[in-house]
């Protein structure tokens, strides 16, 4: 296998705050091809969001970051003390790094119009001068499947419905021709056949020009329908990573079968439908398991809370973290079909 597009080894975040320190990441640890259509998923809290923001440079000063190692193709994203690399992330970020975020009417600048932002994005991270600029805004915004490009071009967020702005900003995060597409739950907030034409248009524009892309979201049956690869998250870790393919018969970690069991898809009814176990931990304590799921786990003990388990391979590209994985032959806690 080619070397990975993205290389994310230990990352580790904490925010300084009036309540005290918030560990919010914990040796994240995941790899990312190109081309390749990863799901990040996990309760809300889990830190998917915090970790997309972490990947795009896109974090509150505040936030001490830390890695062993964070590359993007060839661009080593920290400095010699493992801290971020402001300048190598200005260099990525929009042009090689597309980032959808999850509100995008609060994202889109309220009093510039939908094609000056779109040529701002063309001059800065493509160069063109000011009249290709414009030609290759209003083809985006027609890319894009907004009607009347013209008359979108000089709108503004507030003219626009939801799945509109939604719409122009994946232009936006496409029109610098990146390698890498972030979407931050792109269908938060719009309607059932809304977030099906936005996850097409994004799927088919990820698959005409390769790019790989990290799709957010806490609906593990949408992740599997969409993603090639499931990464799980819980508080802050990462605990699993497999093939969407495995996840209705193989998920191992017992945090992952159950929000499997919590998914409506897994239950006949709505009394059969069932809730993840406990709750998140506080993730200000000091004295946090090193298995931060261990609290909410049946098959917890002493290990789990004191040691940190390793990620061991279960199949190809199919790893947990956990001293007490469910094995092949146990009952499944599946998606339905």
């Amino acid at each position: 296998m080619s070397a990975p597009l993205l290389d994310v080894d230990g990352l580790t975040l904490a925010f300084d705050t009036p309540s005290g320190v918030v560990h919010v990441l914990d040796k994240v640890a995941f790899t990312l091809q190109a081309g390749e259509t990863l799901g990040l998923v996990g309760e809300s809290g889990s830190g998917k969001s915090v970790t997309a923001l972490a990947l795009a440079g896109l974090l509150d000063a505040r936030g001490r970051v830390q890695a062993r190692r964070l590359r993007f193709q060839d661009h080593d994203l920290l400095d010699g003390h493992g801290a971020p690399d402001a300048a190598a992330w200005q260099a990525l970020r929009g042009r090689r790094i597309g980032f959808v975020f999850q509100s995008p009417r609060r994202a889109l600048h309220p009093l510039r119009t939908v094609g000056d932002q779109l040529q701002q994005v063309l001059r800065v991270h493509r160069g063109l001068k000011p009249a290709v600029a414009r030609q290759e805004a209003l083809a985006w915004i027609d890319r894009v499947g907004l009607d009347d490009p013209a008359r979108r071009f000089n709108a503004h967020a507030h003219e626009l419905s939801g799945g509109q702005c939604q719409r122009v900003m994946i232009a936006l995060a496409l029109a610098g021709e990146p390698d890498l597409l972030i979407a931050d739950e792109p269908t938060t907030g719009l309607d059932v056949s809304t977030q099906a034409r936005v996850l097409d248009l994004i799927a088919g524009l990820a698959a005409e020009r390769h790019l790989a892309t990290i799709l957010i979201t806490h609906d593990l049956a949408l992740a599997a329908q969409r993603c090639a690869r499931i990464a799980v998250m819980h508080a802050g870790q990462l605990v699993e990573t497999l093939p969407s393919a495995r996840l209705r018969d193989g998920a191992a970690h017992p945090y992952t079968r159950q929000l499997l069991r919590a998914t409506p898809q897994s239950a006949p009814t709505l009394a059969a439908l069932r809730s993840v176990d406990g709750t998140l931990p506080d993730l200000t304590r000091d004295d946090l398991p090193a298995c931060r799921f261990a609290e909410r786990c049946e098959k917890a003990d002493a290990r789990c809370r004191r040691q940190a388990a390793p990620f061991t391979p279960v199949e190809s590209r199919h790893t947990v973290a956990c001293w007490h994985p469910v094995h092949a032959g146990q009952p499944s806690l599946a998606l339905a079909a």
